[in-house]
């Protein structure tokens, strides 16, 4: 541990990261449904496991330049840091997560670094268990806390009751009689009494109820189990001489799938819609025709008229808005079917809204509800009478199970102990645990089960809600048969909460308790945590839609934790506008919140690790000038001044970074994780000019060490931010000219404005030929310019236009020349034959090689290149040349070359194998030792 006067070792995040490995799973983590702990139960804006991993690891493990008695030499550094590396990359993916031997490794390597003694860790923001759940997979011990009640129950899902019953046989009395393997590791044994119990209450509820669901009549004459029903809201015409009830529609189309289109017709007769289905493509309704509602407006396809949609909201708020049936969905062969309308099925909806639906109101806030506008008040209007018939009968067969598994439990042998709540492991406390998630059951199947939920025309399949973190207002919705195994069925989502479960690792028992972030202790603990991002997510609002149905199946089994009737509001850290007295209001009592938070953090903190902070940076949250918004300065004010000092930015996304670049400029990361430890208390403050200076000493190496790794293009600035806030929060204060303390966004601006002098100083390593390249890309990119400016541009760094026309740079024809992007450079370019070659030149081919032929060629050439006696190529400055032109094509707003530039960046660790896979006689290894690191 460290001593009163020896400085703290630098942990690995505070040094280097394989960021794009890390990324790339991250990214993949989005396509994972099955047995991924997100499944458990809808939260937003979860962190990728992929990515709380990997910073967990590398905030406790050591960087080796934290370790001169065992790595003396940067050299023996530098392998040391690949090895770790390259077991994070192992670590990372979702392959391995279940990979106990891998996990131990990883945890050896967290006890080396810790003296056998890791910290606990704490996570106070828990949200949907991420960073709490990843850290038990570590093997280290696992706190977690959070102020929404749904949040501490899915971490109580997560860390807390599945290691309570790691190693339990199922007690369900089929399960012997069938043979089922044993032992049963982990939570294996409380997944099978999940799964089985989950089964008893679906056939359960449909004794009760499986009459409100018919099973459809096929043309044929047979019948079929219905997947769903398609509904269209209604509200009466307003026109005189029409008044029919006009269907509110957003597409007419049903499949999209070629050979299998379907589509619904919609016909007035004798006043009235009536709906059919149509098949024929060519007669399919046109885009400018599909549906019935628009922006502001909606069309009576009765009588044409446009209808304002203040109108229809006045009709739903005075009770006026209907819903007609348009079609339903059939199971068919591998196959849907989908079938008119008819009045058995209209007759089978038809039933009385339940007298026990859990109460509540929608918030009235309509940045994420829109429904209250239209009359859909309390969160029982977000559903059919039908859906609530169920759901209730779902939610009272929760106690009902439970009764079953204390039977069944003490049946089997085990005693009856204390309630899971008092911290029982015995029959009632197990009977607690399989009902918790039973009961999550019912709640997820909320998602599916509502109002809210539309038809996928293109994917044939129904579209759950909450697509985005908001209840927006549907006018047509699909109706789920929650006794089907199809999506919205109860058993998909019993079965889903079962592969979670068996997906889990063994580990150290976590705890979780609900605590309000800026009044809980901290002592003991190391944070690592996903706070609230200002005023992006309103979680407690969202969140009642699932409390109000939780609170009714499981109040009984966890009664402290529901006995409020809604989410609790008033202590939440989100800067809500609505409930804070508008903007100001929102944005100092997010900004006091915060303080409080860190100050409380930075109190108990543990000298011999950095804390671990994740925001979740959008491209909305920076202005046309650089300057970041009120979201980001705020969080960066808060945690420096509690006291915090900034020792490095990484940039975390899930999504890839050429999606990102494709659809739009300036794409940023999803999430930049901030690494931070206690400014000491005798800090001295500095003025703006001495800030500057310090900038521009560090910032070079800094940004080179980035650059070498294996960090994007797209994500250099925000990196960047991290050696540059480390600078700037190592003082108590920064004083501005006019003796006023200076701001995080006017630190912001400066370390913006020092990144781009490094960038542009960087190009005094280039060779002649780069530097003359790099100044005409940054004037015209690829365009036309004209000869006198080139070749003026061109006898200042020594070489001429002449030579590079010939040398293959640039076109120089009539007056005017332009430089040669790379996907029209010749095909037949042989590097070793070219007697004049640059890094200019091997970057392009590079590129035209990898969007062209892939990995593998790409390798092929840079081992070529690298091969030249002169060594006129170099790797590093490919790379640095890759940063500086993907800097200047997205500043300009062209965005193609600079997803080509960032794409050779981010394939360069895969570019490096390829090159090093060869084992030919003229291949020498010391040809491509550059990039090790890269691995």
């Amino acid at each position: 541990m460290t001593s009163d006067n020896q400085p703290p070792k630098r942990k690995l995040i505070e040094v280097a990261l394989p960021l794009e490995v890390i990324n790339r799973e991250s990214a993949r983590e989005k396509s994972i449904r099955h047995g991924h702990p997100s499944t458990l139960h809808l939260w937003w804006a979860r962190r990728p496991l992929a990515a709380a991993r990997a910073v967990l690891f590398a905030q406790l493990v050591d960087d080796p330049s934290s370790r001169p008695e065992e790595f003396p030499s940067e050299e023996l550094q530098r392998k040391e840091r690949e090895r770790l590396h390259r077991l994070i990359e192992r670590l990372v993916l979702w392959d391995n997560s279940q990979d106990t031997k891998l996990l131990a490794e990883a945890h050896a390597e967290i006890l080396r670094s810790t003296d056998g003694n890791p910290p606990s860790i704490l996570d106070p923001f828990a949200g949907g268990g991420t960073i709490p759940l990843e850290a038990q997979r570590l093997g280290l011990e696992a706190h977690a806390s959070d102020l929404n009640p749904v949040a501490v129950l899915i971490n109580k899902a997560l860390i807390e009751i599945p290691p309570k019953f790691g190693g339990y046989s199922p007690v369900s009395p089929g399960v012997a009689g069938e043979q089922l393997t044993h032992p049963w590791p982990d939570a294996t044994g409380l997944a099978e009494d999940v799964r089985r119990y989950g089964n008893w209450m679906r056939d359960e509820a449909e004794k009760r109820i499986g009459h409100l669901y018919p099973k459809a009549l096929l043309p044929n004459g047979s019948r079929a189990p219905v997947i769903a029903w398609i509904w269209a809201r209604t509200v009466t015409c307003p026109n005189p001489a029409c008044r029919i009830a006009m269907p509110l529609v957003r597409s007419w189309w049903l499949g999209k799938k070629k050979g299998r289109e379907a589509y619904v017709v919609p016909t007035l007769i004798s006043g009235a819609i009536q709906f059919t289905i149509g098949h024929d493509p060519t007669a399919a309704p046109a885009k400018e025709n599909d549906g019935t509602v628009r922006r502001t407006s909606a069309t009576c396809i009765g009588c044409g008229a446009n209808v304002a949609l203040d109108y229809i909201r006045a009709e739903g708020r005075n009770g006026r808005m209907g819903s007609q049936l348009m079609a339903t969905v059939a199971q068919g062969d591998s196959t849907r079917l989908y079938l008119s309308p008819t009045l058995e099925d209209e007759a089978a909806a038809e039933v009385e809204v339940p007298s026990d639906v859990p109460d509540g109101d929608v918030a009235r806030n309509p940045r994420w509800f829109s429904t209250p506008a239209f009359g859909l008040t309390s969160f029982a209007d977000l559903f059919t009478p039908r859906q609530l018939t169920a759901l209730t009968a779902l939610s009272d067969l929760v106690s009902g199970a439970r009764e079953k598994v204390l039977a069944d439990s003490v049946a089997a042998g085990m005693s009856e102990g204390d309630r899971l709540e008092a911290g029982g492991a015995g029959a009632v406390a197990y009977a607690d645990a399989v009902a918790t998630y039973l009961g999550f059951s019912v709640s997820k199947a909320l998602a599916r089960n509502n109002t809210m939920c539309g038809w996928e025309s293109g994917m044939d399949r129904l579209r759950g809600s909450f697509q985005r973190q908001a209840i927006p207002m549907t006018w047509d919705y699909a109706e789920a048969n929650p006794l089907t195994g199809s999506g919205g069925g109860f058993t998909a989502v019993v079965q889903s909460e079962v592969e979670v479960l068996d997906a889990l690792v063994g580990g150290r028992g976590g705890h979780t308790i609900q605590a309000d972030a800026a009044r809980r202790p901290y002592t003991g603990m190391l944070i690592s945590t996903d706070p609230p991002y200002y005023d992006n997510i309103g979680y407690s609002d969202l969140s009642d839609f699932f409390y109000v149905w939780l609170r009714r199946s499981l109040r009984t089994i966890h009664p402290r934790l529901l006995s409020t009737m809604l989410v609790p509001k008033a202590e939440e850290l989100v800067a809500n506008p609505y409930r804070h007295g508008g903007k100001a209001g929102a944005h100092n009592f997010f900004e006091q919140g915060f303080r409080e938070v860190f100050r409380r953090a930075r109190e108990a903190a543990l000298p011999d690790f950095p804390i671990t902070v994740y925001y979740a940076f959008k491209q909305s949250d920076t202005t046309e000038n650089g300057e970041s918004s009120s979201g980001w300065e705020t969080l960066l004010e808060g945690m420096i001044g509690s006291g915090w000092a900034v020792t490095a930015t990484w940039p975390v996304r899930s999504e890839l970074s050429s999606r990102m670049i494709g659809s739009g400029t300036n794409a940023l990361a999803s999430s930049i994780v901030l690494a931070l430890r206690p400014r000491p208390q005798d800090a001295a403050s500095t003025d703006r000019r001495q800030l500057v200076e310090a900038l521009k000493a560090e910032l070079p190496a800094a940004l080179k060490e980035l650059q070498q790794g294996a960090i994007a293009p797209v994500d250099l600035p925000q990196a960047a931010i991290g050696p540059g806030m480390a600078v700037f929060s190592r003082y108590s204060a920064v004083l501005e000219p006019d003796g006023s303390k200076m701001s995080v966004r006017s630190a912001l601006s400066r370390i913006n404005e020092i990144l781009d002098q490094v960038l542009n100083e960087q190009e005094g390593d280039f060779d002649a030929t780069s530097r003359f390249a790099i100044a005409w890309y940054r004037q015209h990119g690829y365009d036309t310019g004209n000869f006198g400016d080139a070749n003026n541009l061109a006898n200042a760094r020594n070489t001429t236009v002449d030579a590079m026309d010939r040398g293959g740079i640039l076109t120089s024809r009539a007056g005017k020349v332009h430089l040669i992007k790379p996907s029209d450079l010749n095909t037949d370019y042989d590097i070793l034959a070219d007697l004049h070659t640059s890094n200019w030149e091997a970057l392009h081919h590079l590129i035209k090689t990898l969007e062209g032929e892939g990995i593998g060629p790409a390798g092929d050439f840079l081992r070529t290149a690298l091969s030249r006696p002169d060594g006129a190529v170099d790797a590093d400055l490919i790379k640095e040349l890759a940063h500086l032109l993907f800097r200047i094509a997205e500043s300009n707003g062209w965005t193609k070359d600079a997803l080509s530039f960032n794409t050779l960046v981010t394939s360069w660790p895969e570019i490096s194998d390829a090159a090093r896979t060869d084992t030919s006689a003229t291949s020498s290894q010391s040809a491509f030792d550059f990039d090790e690191g890269d691995d």
